[in-house]
Protein backbone atom coordinates (compact mmCIF):
# COMPACT_ATOMS: atom_id res chain seq x y z
CA UNK A 1 0.00 0.00 0.00
CA UNK A 2 2.47 2.35 0.20
CA UNK A 3 4.01 1.78 -3.02
CA UNK A 4 3.96 4.78 -5.39
CA UNK A 5 1.47 4.92 -8.23
CA UNK A 6 1.83 3.15 -11.40
CA UNK A 7 2.55 5.14 -14.81
CA UNK A 8 -0.63 5.83 -16.13
CA UNK A 9 -2.27 3.48 -18.08
CA UNK A 10 -5.24 4.24 -20.59
CA UNK A 11 -7.61 1.54 -18.89
CA UNK A 12 -10.30 3.71 -16.81
CA UNK A 13 -12.31 2.68 -13.91
CA UNK A 14 -15.50 3.78 -12.51
CA UNK A 15 -16.44 2.90 -8.71
CA UNK A 16 -19.61 3.44 -7.46
CA UNK A 17 -20.03 3.86 -3.47
CA UNK A 18 -17.51 5.85 -1.38
CA UNK A 19 -17.39 4.11 1.56
CA UNK A 20 -14.41 2.04 2.88
CA UNK A 21 -14.92 -1.09 0.53
CA UNK A 22 -15.20 1.10 -2.87
CA UNK A 23 -12.15 3.87 -1.36
CA UNK A 24 -10.14 1.33 -1.08
CA UNK A 25 -10.69 -0.50 -4.56
CA UNK A 26 -10.38 2.89 -5.62
CA UNK A 27 -6.38 3.37 -3.92
CA UNK A 28 -5.73 -0.25 -5.55
CA UNK A 29 -6.77 0.50 -8.79
CA UNK A 30 -5.01 3.92 -8.76
CA UNK A 31 -1.67 2.78 -7.65
CA UNK A 32 -1.71 0.43 -10.63
CA UNK A 33 -2.41 3.70 -12.88
CA UNK A 34 -5.90 2.88 -13.74
CA UNK A 35 -7.68 5.79 -13.95
CA UNK A 36 -10.68 6.22 -10.95
CA UNK A 37 -13.55 7.96 -10.68
CA UNK A 38 -15.81 7.26 -7.61
CA UNK A 39 -19.28 8.03 -8.07
CA UNK A 40 -21.60 8.87 -4.83
CA UNK A 41 -24.95 9.90 -4.07
CA UNK A 42 -24.25 11.63 -1.21
CA UNK A 43 -22.94 15.21 -0.70
CA UNK A 44 -19.83 13.62 0.71
CA UNK A 45 -17.59 10.43 0.88
CA UNK A 46 -17.77 8.20 3.98
CA UNK A 47 -20.98 8.93 5.54
CA UNK A 48 -21.20 5.56 7.19
CA UNK A 49 -17.70 5.36 7.90
CA UNK A 50 -17.70 8.19 9.69
CA UNK A 51 -20.70 6.99 12.10
CA UNK A 52 -19.20 4.19 12.62
CA UNK A 53 -15.83 6.03 14.54
CA UNK A 54 -19.01 8.05 16.77
CA UNK A 55 -17.90 5.80 19.70
CA UNK A 56 -14.39 5.18 18.94
CA UNK A 57 -13.13 3.82 15.35
CA UNK A 58 -12.65 0.10 15.62
CA UNK A 59 -10.64 -0.79 12.40
CA UNK A 60 -10.34 -4.70 12.87
CA UNK A 61 -9.94 -7.23 16.01
CA UNK A 62 -6.09 -8.25 17.20
CA UNK A 63 -6.89 -12.01 17.52
CA UNK A 64 -5.32 -14.86 15.45
CA UNK A 65 -6.63 -14.81 11.76
CA UNK A 66 -7.85 -18.35 12.11
CA UNK A 67 -10.04 -17.04 15.36
CA UNK A 68 -10.80 -13.94 12.96
CA UNK A 69 -12.21 -15.88 10.35
CA UNK A 70 -14.67 -17.81 12.56
CA UNK A 71 -16.37 -14.83 13.35
CA UNK A 72 -17.64 -14.93 9.33
CA UNK A 73 -19.63 -18.09 10.25
CA UNK A 74 -19.49 -20.28 7.40
CA UNK A 75 -18.23 -17.92 4.88
CA UNK A 76 -17.66 -18.03 1.36
CA UNK A 77 -14.40 -18.86 0.44
CA UNK A 78 -13.72 -15.67 -1.49
CA UNK A 79 -14.14 -13.78 1.53
CA UNK A 80 -11.77 -15.94 3.45
CA UNK A 81 -9.32 -15.80 0.64
CA UNK A 82 -9.91 -11.97 0.85
CA UNK A 83 -9.17 -11.36 4.10
CA UNK A 84 -6.11 -13.72 4.26
CA UNK A 85 -4.48 -11.50 1.63
CA UNK A 86 -5.40 -8.26 3.69
CA UNK A 87 -5.57 -9.56 7.30
CA UNK A 88 -5.77 -7.20 10.74
CA UNK A 89 -2.26 -6.55 10.04
CA UNK A 90 -2.41 -5.22 6.33
CA UNK A 91 -5.27 -3.40 7.35
CA UNK A 92 -3.13 -1.70 10.56
CA UNK A 93 -0.15 -0.93 8.25
CA UNK A 94 -2.31 0.97 5.97
CA UNK A 95 -3.79 3.05 8.82
CA UNK A 96 -0.21 3.70 9.77
CA UNK A 97 0.71 4.74 6.26
CA UNK A 98 -1.92 7.44 6.76
CA UNK A 99 -0.50 9.06 10.22
CA UNK A 100 -3.07 7.05 11.65
CA UNK A 101 -1.34 4.85 14.39
CA UNK A 102 -3.20 2.16 16.12
CA UNK A 103 -3.30 -0.05 19.38
CA UNK A 104 -4.90 -2.92 20.75
CA UNK A 105 -7.74 -2.08 23.13
CA UNK A 106 -8.22 -4.32 26.15
CA UNK A 107 -10.67 -6.32 24.55
CA UNK A 108 -8.13 -6.72 21.42
CA UNK A 109 -10.27 -4.68 19.30
CA UNK A 110 -8.22 -2.06 17.18
CA UNK A 111 -8.15 1.43 16.91
CA UNK A 112 -6.38 4.74 15.83
CA UNK A 113 -5.04 6.10 18.38
CA UNK A 114 -7.13 9.80 17.53
CA UNK A 115 -10.18 7.18 18.24
CA UNK A 116 -11.89 8.70 15.32
CA UNK A 117 -12.61 8.69 11.24
CA UNK A 118 -12.40 11.90 10.50
CA UNK A 119 -8.58 12.40 10.87
CA UNK A 120 -8.11 9.38 8.51
CA UNK A 121 -10.72 9.85 5.88
CA UNK A 122 -9.46 13.49 5.58
CA UNK A 123 -5.52 12.14 4.76
CA UNK A 124 -7.12 9.13 2.80
CA UNK A 125 -8.98 11.57 0.46
CA UNK A 126 -6.09 13.80 0.14
CA UNK A 127 -4.03 10.44 -0.73
CA UNK A 128 -6.46 9.49 -3.65
CA UNK A 129 -6.51 12.67 -5.04
CA UNK A 130 -2.91 12.86 -4.93
CA UNK A 131 -2.92 9.14 -7.13
CA UNK A 132 -5.21 11.47 -9.51
CA UNK A 133 -8.84 9.56 -8.03
CA UNK A 134 -11.26 11.87 -9.63
CA UNK A 135 -15.40 11.96 -7.06
CA UNK A 136 -18.64 12.58 -8.67
CA UNK A 137 -20.85 13.77 -5.26
CA UNK A 138 -24.88 13.48 -5.89
CA UNK A 139 -24.78 11.38 -8.37
CA UNK A 140 -26.88 7.88 -8.51
CA UNK A 141 -26.52 4.62 -10.34
CA UNK A 142 -29.69 3.49 -12.26
CA UNK A 143 -27.99 0.81 -13.75
CA UNK A 144 -27.39 -0.22 -16.97
CA UNK A 145 -28.42 1.10 -20.42
CA UNK A 146 -29.42 -1.06 -23.87
CA UNK A 147 -25.67 -0.47 -24.93
CA UNK A 148 -24.54 -1.60 -20.88
CA UNK A 149 -23.25 1.73 -20.40
CA UNK A 150 -23.60 2.59 -16.79
CA UNK A 151 -26.32 5.52 -16.24
CA UNK A 152 -26.81 7.97 -13.14
CA UNK A 153 -28.85 10.71 -12.45
CA UNK A 154 -27.64 14.26 -11.18
CA UNK A 155 -30.21 16.53 -10.11
CA UNK A 156 -32.43 16.93 -13.04
CA UNK A 157 -29.55 15.55 -15.28
CA UNK A 158 -28.95 12.14 -16.61
CA UNK A 159 -25.92 10.74 -18.11
CA UNK A 160 -23.77 7.37 -19.34
CA UNK A 161 -20.91 6.30 -18.95
CA UNK A 162 -18.99 2.84 -20.75
CA UNK A 163 -15.71 2.80 -18.22
CA UNK A 164 -12.82 -0.69 -18.83
CA UNK A 165 -13.62 -2.12 -15.67
CA UNK A 166 -16.20 -1.06 -12.70
CA UNK A 167 -16.86 -1.53 -9.12
CA UNK A 168 -19.75 -1.88 -7.24
CA UNK A 169 -19.49 -0.77 -3.32
CA UNK A 170 -22.55 0.45 -2.36
CA UNK A 171 -23.38 -0.98 1.28
CA UNK A 172 -26.01 -2.43 2.54
CA UNK A 173 -29.47 -1.41 3.81
CA UNK A 174 -28.78 0.22 7.03
CA UNK A 175 -29.08 3.89 8.53
CA UNK A 176 -30.05 4.56 4.47
CA UNK A 177 -30.13 8.40 5.34
CA UNK A 178 -26.05 8.08 5.24
CA UNK A 179 -26.35 6.59 1.68
CA UNK A 180 -26.55 2.98 1.60
CA UNK A 181 -30.31 2.54 0.74
CA UNK A 182 -29.90 -0.91 -1.51
CA UNK A 183 -32.27 0.47 -4.48
CA UNK A 184 -29.11 -1.60 -5.53
CA UNK A 185 -30.56 -4.83 -4.75
CA UNK A 186 -33.21 -4.19 -7.45
CA UNK A 187 -31.56 -3.37 -9.92
CA UNK A 188 -29.69 -6.17 -9.73
CA UNK A 189 -32.56 -8.42 -9.86
CA UNK A 190 -33.72 -7.30 -13.11
CA UNK A 191 -30.58 -8.31 -14.77
CA UNK A 192 -31.34 -11.93 -13.24
CA UNK A 193 -28.42 -11.39 -10.86
CA UNK A 194 -29.46 -13.34 -7.26
CA UNK A 195 -29.88 -11.33 -4.83
CA UNK A 196 -30.15 -13.12 -0.85
CA UNK A 197 -33.04 -10.63 0.35
CA UNK A 198 -31.19 -8.19 3.01
CA UNK A 199 -31.96 -8.54 6.68
CA UNK A 200 -30.86 -6.84 9.61
CA UNK A 201 -27.60 -7.78 11.70
CA UNK A 202 -25.82 -6.42 14.54
CA UNK A 203 -29.39 -5.34 15.23
CA UNK A 204 -31.92 -4.59 18.30
CA UNK A 205 -34.76 -6.57 19.28
CA UNK A 206 -38.16 -5.87 20.48
CA UNK A 207 -39.76 -7.35 23.96
CA UNK A 208 -42.91 -7.29 25.40
CA UNK A 209 -42.03 -4.66 28.24
CA UNK A 210 -44.50 -3.53 31.02
CA UNK A 211 -44.72 0.21 31.32
CA UNK A 212 -42.65 0.00 34.99
CA UNK A 213 -39.27 -1.74 32.60
CA UNK A 214 -40.24 0.95 29.96
CA UNK A 215 -38.98 3.68 32.26
CA UNK A 216 -35.48 2.79 32.53
CA UNK A 217 -35.16 3.19 28.36
CA UNK A 218 -31.84 4.26 27.69
CA UNK A 219 -29.91 2.11 30.84
CA UNK A 220 -27.37 -0.01 30.47
CA UNK A 221 -27.16 -3.62 31.63
CA UNK A 222 -23.08 -3.49 32.61
CA UNK A 223 -20.95 -6.58 32.33
CA UNK A 224 -23.62 -9.11 31.47
CA UNK A 225 -23.56 -12.38 29.98
CA UNK A 226 -26.51 -13.45 27.33
CA UNK A 227 -27.47 -16.49 26.26
CA UNK A 228 -28.93 -18.68 23.53
CA UNK A 229 -29.14 -21.82 21.32
CA UNK A 230 -25.60 -22.96 23.28
CA UNK A 231 -23.76 -19.67 22.55
CA UNK A 232 -22.97 -17.00 24.77
CA UNK A 233 -21.74 -13.61 24.39
CA UNK A 234 -20.34 -11.20 27.56
CA UNK A 235 -20.31 -7.05 27.09
CA UNK A 236 -23.59 -4.75 27.93
CA UNK A 237 -27.20 -4.26 26.81
CA UNK A 238 -29.13 -1.03 26.78
CA UNK A 239 -32.90 -1.04 27.47
CA UNK A 240 -34.97 0.47 24.98
CA UNK A 241 -38.52 1.16 25.24
CA UNK A 242 -39.78 -2.04 23.60
CA UNK A 243 -36.81 -4.15 24.06
CA UNK A 244 -32.75 -4.53 24.05
CA UNK A 245 -30.01 -3.74 22.13
CA UNK A 246 -25.83 -3.25 22.66
CA UNK A 247 -22.93 -5.12 22.10
CA UNK A 248 -23.69 -8.28 23.79
CA UNK A 249 -26.99 -8.42 21.71
CA UNK A 250 -25.34 -7.72 18.63
CA UNK A 251 -22.76 -10.48 19.25
CA UNK A 252 -25.51 -13.13 19.16
CA UNK A 253 -28.54 -11.48 16.70
CA UNK A 254 -27.88 -13.77 13.85
CA UNK A 255 -29.01 -17.00 15.48
CA UNK A 256 -31.42 -14.68 17.75
CA UNK A 257 -32.86 -13.05 14.17
CA UNK A 258 -33.11 -16.23 12.57
CA UNK A 259 -35.29 -18.10 15.55
CA UNK A 260 -37.60 -15.54 15.30
CA UNK A 261 -38.15 -15.50 11.95
CA UNK A 262 -38.64 -19.45 12.28
CA UNK A 263 -40.81 -19.34 15.70
CA UNK A 264 -41.93 -15.99 15.93
CA UNK A 265 -40.07 -15.34 19.13
CA UNK A 266 -36.89 -16.42 21.06
CA UNK A 267 -35.96 -16.87 24.83
CA UNK A 268 -32.74 -15.56 25.90
CA UNK A 269 -31.08 -15.87 29.44
CA UNK A 270 -29.23 -12.98 31.11
CA UNK A 271 -26.89 -13.66 33.23
CA UNK A 272 -26.81 -10.36 35.38
CA UNK A 273 -24.09 -11.53 37.59
CA UNK A 274 -21.33 -13.81 35.55
CA UNK A 275 -18.51 -13.15 37.24
CA UNK A 276 -20.02 -14.39 40.68
CA UNK A 277 -21.19 -18.37 41.08
CA UNK A 278 -24.52 -19.47 41.92
CA UNK A 279 -23.55 -20.39 45.51
CA UNK A 280 -21.64 -17.19 46.27
CA UNK A 281 -24.31 -15.48 45.01
CA UNK A 282 -26.76 -17.61 46.78
CA UNK A 283 -24.59 -17.86 50.00
CA UNK A 284 -24.92 -13.18 49.85
CA UNK A 285 -28.74 -13.66 49.82
CA UNK A 286 -29.18 -16.16 52.48
CA UNK A 287 -28.04 -13.43 55.16
CA UNK A 288 -31.56 -11.98 56.91
CA UNK A 289 -33.44 -8.72 55.34
CA UNK A 290 -34.26 -7.34 58.51
CA UNK A 291 -36.61 -4.74 57.64
CA UNK A 292 -35.11 -3.64 55.06
CA UNK A 293 -37.22 -3.36 51.77
CA UNK A 294 -36.55 -6.51 49.01
CA UNK A 295 -35.41 -4.03 46.49
CA UNK A 296 -33.05 -2.13 49.32
CA UNK A 297 -31.97 -6.31 50.11
CA UNK A 298 -30.96 -7.02 46.65
CA UNK A 299 -29.46 -3.39 45.72
CA UNK A 300 -26.93 -4.30 48.73
CA UNK A 301 -26.54 -7.90 48.67
CA UNK A 302 -26.01 -8.07 44.06
CA UNK A 303 -24.68 -4.24 43.61
CA UNK A 304 -27.56 -4.42 40.70
CA UNK A 305 -29.08 -1.33 38.91
CA UNK A 306 -32.70 -0.67 39.22
CA UNK A 307 -32.98 -1.17 35.84
CA UNK A 308 -31.41 -4.94 36.14
CA UNK A 309 -33.51 -5.48 39.52
CA UNK A 310 -36.63 -4.35 37.24
CA UNK A 311 -35.59 -6.61 34.84
CA UNK A 312 -35.63 -9.75 37.61
CA UNK A 313 -38.71 -8.38 38.66
CA UNK A 314 -40.54 -8.78 35.46
CA UNK A 315 -39.07 -11.90 34.61
CA UNK A 316 -40.55 -13.48 37.78
CA UNK A 317 -43.91 -11.77 37.22
CA UNK A 318 -43.73 -13.52 33.59
CA UNK A 319 -43.41 -16.94 35.23
CA UNK A 320 -45.85 -16.47 38.09
CA UNK A 321 -43.90 -16.17 40.59
CA UNK A 322 -43.02 -13.84 43.96
CA UNK A 323 -39.99 -12.58 44.34
CA UNK A 324 -40.64 -12.07 48.26
CA UNK A 325 -40.97 -16.19 48.45
CA UNK A 326 -38.25 -17.36 46.71
CA UNK A 327 -35.54 -18.74 48.99
CA UNK A 328 -32.19 -17.71 48.36
CA UNK A 329 -31.17 -20.37 45.74
CA UNK A 330 -34.22 -19.56 43.65
CA UNK A 331 -33.53 -15.92 43.67
CA UNK A 332 -29.74 -16.44 42.62
CA UNK A 333 -30.48 -18.84 40.32
CA UNK A 334 -32.71 -16.07 38.31
CA UNK A 335 -30.74 -13.37 38.65
CA UNK A 336 -28.23 -15.69 36.78
CA UNK A 337 -30.71 -17.07 34.10
CA UNK A 338 -33.14 -13.76 34.14
CA UNK A 339 -35.61 -15.59 30.88
CA UNK A 340 -36.27 -12.19 28.73
CA UNK A 341 -38.69 -13.27 25.37
CA UNK A 342 -37.85 -11.83 22.30
CA UNK A 343 -40.85 -10.88 20.10
CA UNK A 344 -39.54 -9.22 16.85
CA UNK A 345 -36.36 -7.40 15.44
CA UNK A 346 -35.87 -4.06 14.99
CA UNK A 347 -36.28 -2.48 11.73
CA UNK A 348 -33.25 -2.94 9.66
CA UNK A 349 -32.97 0.90 8.90
CA UNK A 350 -31.61 1.16 12.33
CA UNK A 351 -29.55 -2.06 12.24
CA UNK A 352 -25.62 -1.05 12.32
CA UNK A 353 -25.28 -3.70 9.33
CA UNK A 354 -26.99 -6.16 6.76
CA UNK A 355 -27.08 -9.81 5.97
CA UNK A 356 -28.00 -10.96 3.09
CA UNK A 357 -26.29 -9.52 -0.67
CA UNK A 358 -25.00 -10.25 -4.08
CA UNK A 359 -24.72 -14.13 -3.87
CA UNK A 360 -21.16 -15.04 -4.42
CA UNK A 361 -22.56 -17.50 -6.74
CA UNK A 362 -22.98 -14.91 -8.99
CA UNK A 363 -18.78 -14.07 -8.86
CA UNK A 364 -16.00 -15.58 -10.17
CA UNK A 365 -12.87 -16.15 -8.15
CA UNK A 366 -12.04 -12.28 -9.22
CA UNK A 367 -15.31 -10.83 -7.44
CA UNK A 368 -16.95 -10.18 -10.76
CA UNK A 369 -20.15 -10.89 -11.69
CA UNK A 370 -20.45 -13.54 -14.31
CA UNK A 371 -23.26 -11.76 -16.05
CA UNK A 372 -21.49 -8.48 -16.49
CA UNK A 373 -17.99 -8.87 -17.68
CA UNK A 374 -15.45 -6.25 -15.99
CA UNK A 375 -18.16 -5.20 -13.09
CA UNK A 376 -16.70 -6.08 -9.40
CA UNK A 377 -18.50 -6.31 -6.15
CA UNK A 378 -17.36 -5.66 -2.85
CA UNK A 379 -18.15 -5.02 0.74
CA UNK A 380 -21.53 -4.98 2.42
CA UNK A 381 -23.73 -5.67 -0.73
CA UNK A 382 -21.92 -8.94 -1.07
CA UNK A 383 -23.62 -11.79 1.00
CA UNK A 384 -22.07 -12.46 4.31
CA UNK A 385 -22.26 -11.30 8.02
CA UNK A 386 -19.89 -10.93 10.82
CA UNK A 387 -20.20 -9.42 14.61
CA UNK A 388 -19.25 -6.13 15.11
CA UNK A 389 -15.62 -5.77 16.89
CA UNK A 390 -13.74 -4.45 14.21
CA UNK A 391 -14.77 -7.69 11.31
CA UNK A 392 -17.40 -5.34 9.65
CA UNK A 393 -14.64 -3.04 8.89
CA UNK A 394 -12.11 -5.39 8.02
CA UNK A 395 -14.05 -7.73 5.59
CA UNK A 396 -15.08 -4.19 3.39
CA UNK A 397 -11.41 -3.03 3.27
CA UNK A 398 -10.16 -6.49 2.20
CA UNK A 399 -12.65 -7.25 -0.61
CA UNK A 400 -12.68 -3.61 -1.90
CA UNK A 401 -9.03 -4.08 -2.33
CA UNK A 402 -9.90 -7.92 -3.62
CA UNK A 403 -12.59 -6.70 -6.00
CA UNK A 404 -9.91 -4.59 -7.45
CA UNK A 405 -7.39 -7.06 -7.88
CA UNK A 406 -9.81 -8.95 -9.42
CA UNK A 407 -10.42 -6.42 -11.90
CA UNK A 408 -6.48 -5.53 -12.28
CA UNK A 409 -6.08 -9.26 -13.61
CA UNK A 410 -9.11 -8.92 -15.68
CA UNK A 411 -7.95 -6.18 -17.54
CA UNK A 412 -4.61 -7.82 -17.94
CA UNK A 413 -5.84 -10.81 -19.39
CA UNK A 414 -8.36 -8.86 -21.42
CA UNK A 415 -7.67 -5.15 -22.09
CA UNK A 416 -4.49 -5.23 -23.22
Amino acid sequence: MNAPAASRSPHTATVIGGGPAGLMAAEVLARAGVAVTVYDRMSSLGRKFLLAGRGGLNLTHSEDLALLLTRYGDCDPRLRGAIEAFPPQALRAWSDSLGQPTFVGSSGRVFPTSLKTSPLLRTWLLRLGNLGVSVRLRHRWEGWDAEGNLCFTAGDKELSIKPDIAVLALGGASWPRLGSDARWAEILRAQGIAVTPLRPANCGFIAPWSEVLRRFEGQPLKRIALAFAGRSARGEAIVTRDGLEGGAVYALSSPIRDAIERDGQATIAIDLLPDVGAAKLAERLSSPRGKQSLSNYLRKATHLSPAALSLVREAALAQGLSLPALNAQELAGLIKSVPVRLTGVQPIASAISTAGGVSFAELDARFMLRRRPGMFVAGEMLDWEAPTGGYLLQASFATGAAAARGALAWLAGNKS
